[in-house]
């Protein structure tokens, strides 16, 4: 895994006003955990941060607090908020960890080379981008790759055909990775969405990340 260092500066818990004109000067708010203490509030520049939420990659991150007696935390990034309208970054969440723990982690699946079945005209779908894993530390992976060379029409990987080295998946078995299908069986599925899709539903809510820590003053 590929490792970085972020550097941040310590801040006081703010109003939303006063986050807001933080960021508009090109800062993120965010708060840092240390297993068995409180979260410690800091800030770093959105410039900094934002290489490691836009990407398919994961990161070790070494933080850097000015202020702190230790010079550097090893983290991870936890959770991010966005903006719902820009999309920016609004507030984030580091989680220290130590060497020896065993973490919980969601990691990008990258597929390598390409099917027989696709060489021969079908189409690959693939339904789980991310597997969620337990490793220690030093074996978190930046990506888990699957070579899906050999696989041929209406071949379908589960995650009990995974298995990667120093990496235990959590995710079912019988959960669907990926299938190889024939673009008449996809253009069926696609109908089918679009019938679906025609009645009328209720709106969805989502919300992005958690709530930070902002008063309404």
């Amino acid at each position: 895994m590929a490792e970085v260092t972020l550097k941040a500066k310590m801040r006081e818990v703010s109003t939303k006003g006063t986050l807001n004109q933080l960021r508009k000067k090109g800062n993120v708010p965010g708060v840092f955990y240390i297993k068995g203490n409180e979260g410690i509030p800091i800030l770093v520049e959105e410039n900094d941060i934002n290489p490691l939420v836009f990407t398919s990659e994961s990161h070790l991150i070494q933080l850097k607090i000015d202020g702190d007696k230790e010079e550097m935390h090893e983290a991870i990034l936890k959770e991010i908020q966005f903006d719902p309208v820009t999309d920016k970054v609004v507030h984030f969440d580091l989680r220290g960890i130590t060497r020896g723990e065993v973490l919980e982690l969601e990691i990008p699946l990258m597929l390598r080379g390409t099917a027989q079945g696709v060489k021969e005209g079908g189409i690959l779908q693939q339904v789980l981008h991310k597997l969620h894993i337990e490793c220690l530390p030093r074996h978190i992976p930046e990506h888990l790759e699957f070579d899906v060379t050999g696989l041929k029409f209406g071949q379908t990987i589960t995650v009990a055909d995974l298995s990667f080295e120093n990496v235990k998946i959590l995710n079912s078995e019988k959960s669907v990775v990926l299938s190889i299908v024939a673009p008449k069986i996809l253009e069926e599925d696609r109908k089918d969405d679009e019938l679906d899709s025609a009645e009328p539903v209720e709106p969805e809510v989502i919300k992005k990340g958690k709530v930070e820590e902002e008063t309404d003053e």
